[in-house]
């Protein structure tokens, strides 16, 4: 995988986080999973394809999801209900926008699919790409974590 389409989403991640949240958030040390992972609870999936293909899962705590869903709409949220699900469904739209945007200025040519959303318990996103996920995690001080998972490669 290489670093120049990894970064845009990096970038984009913590400058939408720290728009959206207000501060705070911290970039922790970047580390590599298998592509067979479980998690967290709430999780917002885009898809790639065009120069390169794979995707990028935003993965969170319902309770980090129901804190940052609260922040973006000014409102306090007690369960994933339809507003705080699209919520987090923006949340990736803003990012993967962002990211893409910057990799179209390099030169790379591809497409989106819109965020798909899981939410629920002891559930694994696994992937035949054939290829290691980075991780990234934005720690949001009390609201928790999203882990910013990258998983892709050039078009074979």
């Amino acid at each position: 995988m290489r670093v120049e389409y990894i970064n845009p989403f990096v970038e984009a991640s913590f400058n939408v986080l720290n728009e959206v949240l207000g501060s705070g958030v911290k970039r922790g040390e970047l580390y590599l999973k298998s592509s067979t992972m479980s998690i967290m609870g709430v999780a917002a999936m885009v898809g790639l394809a065009g120069d390169v293909e794979g995707r990028v899962l935003f993965d969170m705590t319902k309770e980090t999801a129901l804190a940052v869903a609260g922040a973006m709409n000014n409102e306090e949220f007690k369960e994933m209900d339809e507003l705080a699900k699209a919520t987090i469904q923006e949340l990736a739209n803003m990012i993967t926008a962002q990211a893409v945007t910057k990799l179209h200025d390099q030169g790379f040519k591809f497409d989106l699919t819109p965020p798909a959303l899981f939410t629920g318990e002891n559930m694994e996103v696994s992937s035949n790409l054939k290829v290691e996920a980075l991780i990234v995690p934005m720690e949001l001080g009390h609201n928790g974590k999203i882990e910013v998972n990258v998983a892709i490669r050039e078009r074979l």
